[in-house]
Parts: C-alpha cells; sequence; structure tokens
C-alpha cells in the first residue's frame, strides 16, 4: 500500500520572513532599524560592498568570537535586509553560507556617507548574482588570505595587525591600465610595517608562466609612481610553487633593474598544521633575495630586499598615489569597531 504523501509544503526547511524589496528600502523599515543596528553590523555592510562575498567562518574570523554567535546575528540581518546570502553546490558535504550585501544594507550604507545608492553602483541581481560567477571560489580563496590574517589580530597578545586590506576592484580602479593585482594590504608588527599586492594562484592559470608575464606591468607601476611595492604570490601547491618561481625567476632576470619588483611565493600545503592557512607565520620565500636564510614570516619580509619604498607615518595609502578614489567610498578598516553587538559576542 502506498502511503498517503506529505504536501510538498511540509517537506520544506523554514525560511524566515524578509520584507520585499521595496519594504526594505522604504523610510518606516530603514527608521526600525536605526535602533538595532550596531558599529559593527554597519561595518560588515560596508565590508561586503567592498569585498563582494564572505563566508560564515571568514565573518566569524572578522568579527565574532564564536560561530554559533555570528550565525545568531547574520541570521537577523538577513532577516532585516541589511545582507543576503546563498549556499553554492559542492560535490560532497555542504558548503558554508555565503553572504552578500542587500537592498536595505546598501541603502544604510549610501545614506551612512551623505549618498545616494545610486552613487554607489549598487544592484541586488548583480550583488547575489555571485553565486553564479565563475570566479566565486578565486574571491572567497582571496578574502580567505585576509581574513586570517585580521583573525591573527584579534588574537589576544597578538603583536602584528593588518592595517590595510584593498579589494581587487579597489585595485583596478588604481592600476587597472598596467596591473590588477587580486588584493592589496598592510600588516604592522612591532615596529616595522609591510605593504604587498597579492597575486592568488589557484592552480587554474596554465601554464606557469602566465604569471609571469605581469612582472612587466608591475615594473612599469614602480617607475612610474617611484614606489616599490613587493609583491606576495600564494600558490596551490608546492609543486606549482617551484614551477612558477623558475617562470619568475626568468622573467626577473630579463629586466634593466631586477630590483623594481620584489617577489616572494608560498604555498597552501607547505604547512600542514592548524597555521597551513596563516599568511603570517614563516612560510614565504623570497626571489632573488639577500642573504637571509630560510622561510621568512610576513614580518620580516622587509629584510629580504635592498629597495622597498618607505612607509609613511599614516596608514592610508590612497595618499601616496594619484589616481581615482576607488569608488565613491573609502575603503574599510580591516579590523571592526570594537563595540557590543546587541546579541552579544
Amino acid at each position: 500500500m502506498v502511503p498517503e504523501p506529505l504536501p510538498q509544503r511540509a517537506l520544506r526547511g523554514h525560511r524566515p520572513h524578509r520584507p520585499t524589496q521595496r519594504t526594505a528600502v522604504s523610510g518606516d523599515h530603514l527608521a526600525r532599524l536605526a535602533a538595532h543596528l550596531t558599529a559593527r553590523d554597519r561595518w560588515l555592510a560596508w565590508m561586503l560592498y567592498e569585498h563582494h562575498v564572505l563566508t560564515t567562518h571568514q565573518i566569524t574570523e572578522l568579527a565574532w568570537s564564536s560561530r554559533r554567535a555570528a550565525n545568531l546575528r547574520l541570521l537577523q540581518l538577513h532577516k532585516w535586509r541589511v545582507i543576503d546570502r546563498f549556499q553554492p553546490f559542492v560535490t560532497s558535504g555542504s558548503a558554508p553560507m555565503h553572504y552578500v550585501l542587500d537592498v536595505a544594507g546598501a541603502a544604510i550604507l549610501a545614506h551612512a556617507h551623505d549618498l545616494d545608492v545610486r552613487d554607489l553602483n549598487y544592484r541586488h541581481d548583480r550583488a547575489i548574482g555571485i553565486a553564479h560567477s565563475l570566479r566565486l571560489a578565486h574571491t572567497i580563496g582571496v578574502n580567505a588570505f585576509f581574513t586570517a590574517l585580521v583573525a591573527r589580530s584579534r588574537r589576544p597578545h597578538s603583536s602584528g595587525r593588518l592595517t590595510a586590506w584593498w579589494s581587487e576592484t579597489r585595485c583596478a580602479s588604481y592600476f587597472a591600465d598596467l596591473v590588477r593585482p587580486d588584493g592589496y594590504g598592510r600588516w604592522r608588527e612591532k615596529h616595522t610595517e609591510l605593504e604587498w599586492f597579492l597575486e592568488f594562484d589557484r592552480g587554474t592559470e596554465r601554464p606557469a608562466s602566465r604569471l609571469a608575464t605581469r612582472i612587466t606591468g608591475y615594473t612599469q607601476l614602480a617607475e612610474s609612481t617611484g614606489i616599490i611595492t613587493p609583491i606576495l604570490i600564494w600558490l596551490p601547491s608546492t609543486r606549482r610553487e617551484t614551477s612558477v618561481r623558475r617562470a619568475l625567476a626568468e622573467a626577473v632576470g630579463s629586466l634593466a633593474d631586477p630590483s623594481l619588483v620584489p617577489l616572494a611565493t608560498t604555498s597552501a600545503d607547505f604547512i600542514a598544521d592548524a597555521e597551513r592557512s596563516d599568511p603570517a607565520v614563516a612560510r614565504w620565500l623570497p626571489l632573488h633575495r639577500r642573504s637571509v636564510p630560510g622561510r621568512l614570516r610576513l614580518a620580516e619580509l622587509h629584510h629580504a630586499w635592498d629597495r622597498i619604498s618607505p612607509l609613511p607615518e599614516s596608514p592610508t595609502f590612497s595618499m601616496r598615489r594619484e589616481g581615482p578614489s576607488g569608488g565613491r567610498l573609502p575603503p574599510p578598516a580591516p579590523i571592526p569597531p570594537h563595540l557590543p553587538d546587541a546579541m552579544g559576542e
């Protein structure tokens, strides 16, 4: 005997009630949110605008002390349409939830900076459309590099701090005529500070020599700006790192002045323990360096090269170069404001 099937609606999981797009940007809804949003909530909306998509794990690394506390707050922000979310398909297990900026979050962000939402060049369909982007895994990988540094910055008694983090989009608005790095960062530890461009390689660029072709653009950038900035290259495996280093050595060796492009590489599988994803540990192998043995920590890389442009006291990197503002909004601070959250830590 065939049992009576359950109605389809009974098989669905609970979906939180969310206002329509029109309601979410109405004055009444935004006025109600004013009493509930914390400085950290607004900062998270700014981060999602800058970096497009962050996973639950990355958001926890950035601003919460536990996954549970983060999930509780993210659910509430999703209900209010400050943020939206999706879960990509994976062949085994389940992917983490991915978060993007939603319409109420974009409106709040615009009003906070005395702008119209149209000035942000934001569209919800484009924001959530990253779920289908062929570059989603690459974007998540780049963001994971920087959120790991923020997590280290937030550890008790940590001596290091990520003071700047630019997205690929912001870098492109400054340098796209010459180079298009996957990100820009700045790390301060004790009395030293290092800035760098990030090239994040997942092993999909074949052959390895394709990465080396970008050296010419970085050389031209250093010549045109007078600023010598290290390029850090993150690779998926030590095997890939070996082949890329050979191609890089050949490309740099053909330059009239190799010191214009300080390079260092590492691979994701170089460290097998819990610190394998930590960019700050001793994992970086410079190319054409001084006589400094072994792999170096991120804070030690400034010892590896003779020529690196000195950094100003202010961490505001945009003041060092002339060019567009990188968007209507300045980049958000990588470290969130340390204010209590409405849902607790």
